[in-house]
Parts: structure tokens; C-alpha cells; sequence
């Protein structure tokens, strides 16, 4: 991350990423140079060969994989009717808000018609009808801001507002990742700062590759994103290492004190650190659920971005890092990648992308020929693309760059109370996706 940087679809199965995995080139030309997004990604490398598929500049068509991606079933879907193809969606962007300083996430309860502005110097502010109409919660005091440091990740139970508590992550005054749970005050619009109670806190070697993301997942447990401890080329090991917490998504049960194990997690009898749910992740700065599936955008070293999805009900996941970058040997040709759920989706640091934000499927009333579209983007470029899987099973891609423009400084998509997704960037911007 540099500066400042779900509904519903029941027993959804993935494919076999082996299988299903799609290379994705997006040759925009939009930046020539590369920059540090939300994973740090500052080196640059030749691009790995491998079966992919590119984009022209500037295209708009549907790329087809060149793999041999027909084999295997599709996602469970309860409509018999083809969706709009991508290609003849017309998008635009809608200024929300601007002035905002450095927002990196944007969320709402379900059926809530205000949005919850997340700012990276620690403050959560109330937006209604694109006013700012208060802060929901202020901790400046307790966050060290600055890089990819700072207040990252917010996300309310399940239960809320009957249930009064929400959860954040941030990075605190010693440079270590906490987790913490508050609880809404008598008035709404306000959160109860002494309510207070850490969850969690993380040792972190370094200031970069915290990760951030926090959201409850189908199942009620919360998840986790913590990056790989920072530095080039995973120097802690961690993403390898079942004990580390680094380079994981966890899940806790948030009714513990200060949290309890799920009993099927994969390392819960023993073998690991019982809190990891999946390993092998450099820097999963976004992830979202959609019915019974995560998307988790992993943030890249030096030449791939990657898109994972799996079924939540998985158990023992590992995406790869450090052994792999997207589903490329990182470290020289010939290592093993039979042990590794290799990402459904992967492009190179072409046309200025160097930093993927990962983001949610489509799942609102005002667009309803973009439902089970996934959105996602990167951080340098601005690039903002989607795909999703039709009828067979196949993936659909587009980059709406034709209508949408570069989105620079992408750090985060979010989605309102309705379903909308929104997206804001580092100069401060906050936008929503509409019609064109």
C-alpha cells in the first residue's frame, strides 16, 4: 500500500485452479513507470512466461484463456438466464465525496443508508447523501500513519446494530497490527471509544506489508489479512511457515476472550498456529466474500498480481508465496506447485500495474445486468476491470478503461448498504460505480 494506500450465491464450488486459473496482461497504456501500491511492489523483473492472455491497449473485448478451461463445472446459480455480457455494460464513475484524507476503505451495514469512510491517519467519518456528517470514531492517538501503516480495516458484526460492535485493524504507535473491537454508543452515529477490547495484536518486523483487510465471513467468524512482514522476497519466511501469523488469513471466533479457535480450523489440533485459516499470501491488502466464496487480492513482488478464489469451507489453503509469485517459481524454474492453489486470475506489471486491490462482486438493485460481476483493480495504473464466471463456468474479463478512466491511487473498493460498490483513492476521492 503506498501512501495514504457481499451476497449472495448459495453452495457456489470452485473449479480446479489448475484448471480454471486465467493469465491475465493488462497492457493499458497508462503509466509507464511503476510505482508502490498497496504491497510496497518498488522492484521491477522480467515477466515470467507462461500461458496468458493480452489485452490491447485500451480494449474493451473479452479476453479468452488459452488454457484448456472448459472441463470444469461452473458456480451454482439459481437463474437459468444469461447475463449481460461485460462487453455491453456501459459504467461511470460518480463523485461521492472529496477532500478526504487518505481513505482506504468504505463499508456500510446491510440496509444502512450511511457510508463509513475508513482514513488511514485513524479516523472513521459518516457520510449521508455524500456529506460528511460526523466521525464515527477518531483514533489518531493510538495510530502510527504514514507508508502502509495506519487505521486499515473495518468491519461490523453480523449482527450489527443489534449487536452494537464493530471491529477495526490498525497499526499502532509501536508498528504492530491490532485488532480491536468497539461498540456503538446510545446515539448511531457515534462509536463508544471506551468500550474498547484488543482481539489481537501482531508483531510486525517491518513498516510495510501489514495487509489490513478484516471482514466476517458466511460461516460468522472473523477474517483476517496479515502480510508477509515486509521486505523483498518474504525475508521472514513466513508466508511458508504454518506457525507464523505473517503471510496467513485468520480466523477467530470473536465471542473468546479475547477470541476462541474455530474447532475446524486447519492448524486447531495442532501443526501450526491454530488462529491461520490459509497461508501463503504476500499481502492480501482486500479480500471480500460472495456467498460461500472469498476473492482475496494478493499484492505482487516484482511481475505478477493475482486474484484468488476458494470456497470458504476449504481448509489447509496455501496460495504459494514465497515459493510462487501468481503462478510463477519466484525464486528459479522447477519448483513444485502441486501443493498450491494457484490464483484464478494473474497479470504482469504492464502498462503502469505494479499493485492489485482487490475488491467485490457486484451484487446491487441499480445495475442488475453487472450482478456476479467481480471488480477489482490496481493501485498504480488506476486500471478497474471485472470478471465473473457465465453459465459454463468460464470467465468473462473486462478493463473498463473506455468508460470508467484510470482510478489512480486505487486503494479499496467497498459496498453500501444496497450492494453499490464505491471505490476510493489517495488523492482523497470517493466514487461509486453507476451506469454509463
Amino acid at each position: 500500500m503506498a501512501t495514504g494506500q457481499p451476497a449472495h450465491s448459495d453452495g457456489a464450488r470452485l473449479p480446479s485452479p489448475a484448471v480454471r486459473r486465467l493469465a491475465l496482461l493488462a497492457a493499458l497504456a497508462l503509466i509507464g513507470t511503476s510505482c508502490s501500491g498497496p504491497g510496497g511492489s518498488t522492484t521491477s523483473s522480467p515477466a515470467p512466461t507462461g500461458s496468458t492472455t493480452t489485452l490491447p491497449a485500451a480494449s474493451t473485448s473479452s479476453p479468452t484463456t488459452t488454457a484448456a478451461a472448459t472441463t470444469s463445472t461452473g458456480p451454482a446459480t439459481t437463474s437459468t438466464i444469461a447475463p449481460v455480457p461485460l462487453t455491453d455494460i456501459d459504467l461511470s464513475l460518480t463523485e461521492v465525496a472529496s477532500g478526504l484524507t487518505a481513505p482506504v476503505f468504505i463499508t456500510a451495514p446491510p440496509g444502512d443508508d450511511r457510508l463509513f469512510v475508513v482514513e488511514q491517519d485513524g479516523h472513521i467519518l459518516l457520510l449521508r447523501d455524500g456529506e460528511v456528517i460526523g466521525t464515527f470514531l477518531d483514533l489518531s492517538d493510538l495510530v502510527a500513519y504514514g507508508g502502509e501503516q495506519g487505521l486499515l480495516g473495518l468491519a461490523f458484526h453480523p449482527g450489527y446494530p443489534d449487536d452494537g460492535r464493530f471491529y477495526v485493524d490498525y497499526t499502532d504507535r509501536a508498528g504492530d497490527t491490532v485488532v480491536a473491537e468497539y461498540r456503538v454508543s446510545a446515539n448511531a452515529d457515534a462509536a463508544d471509544p471506551g468500550s474498547r477490547r484488543v482481539l489481537l495484536t501482531v508483531d510486525q518486523p517491518a513498516a510495510n506489508h501489514n495487509g489490513g483487510m478484516i471482514a466476517f465471513g458466511p460461516d460468522g467468524y472473523l477474517y483476517v489479512g496479515l502480510g508477509d512482514g515486509g521486505g523483498a522476497g518474504d525475508p521472514q519466511a513466513a508466508g511458508q511457515d504454518p506457525e507464523a501469523l505473517l503471510g496467513s488469513i485468520l480466523r477467530i471466533d470473536v465471542a473468546g476472550e479475547p477470541y476462541a479457535i474455530p474447532p475446524d480450523n486447519p492448524y486447531a489440533a495442532g501443526g501450526g498456529a491454530p488462529e491461520v485459516w490459509a497461508k501463503g499470501l504476500r499481502n492480501p491488502w482486500r479480500f471480500s466474500f460472495d456467498g460461500e466464496l472469498i476473492y482475496i487480492g494478493d499484492v505482487g513482488q516484482g511481475a505478477w498480481e493475482e486474484i484468488n478464489v476458494a470456497p470458504v469451507g476449504s481448509r489447509s489453503l496455501n496460495f504459494g508465496w514465497s515459493v510462487t509469485e501468481g503462478s510463477h517459481c519466484y525464486r528459479g524454474d522447477g519448483c513444485d506447485t502441486g501443493p498450491f492453489h494457484l490464483p484464478d486470475l494473474e497479470y504482469g506489471h504492464t502498462g503502469g500495474n505494479c499493485s492489485v486491490t482487490g475488491g467485490y462482486v457486484y451484487r446491487g438493485r441499480a445495475i442488475p445486468e453487472l450482478v456476479g460481476a467481480y471488480f477489482y483493480g490496481d493501485y498504480c495504473s488506476g486500471m478497474v476491470a471485472s470478471f465473473r464466471r457465465d453459465l459454463d463456468g468460464i470467465y468473462e474479463a473486462r478493463v473498463w478503461s473506455d468508460t470508467l478512466g484510470p482510478a489512480r491511487g486505487l486503494t479499496s473498493f467497498g459496498v453500501d448498504g444496497a450492494g453499490e460498490i464505491y471505490l476510493t483513492t489517495a488523492d482523497g476521492l470517493l466514487r461509486r460505480i453507476d451506469r454509463g
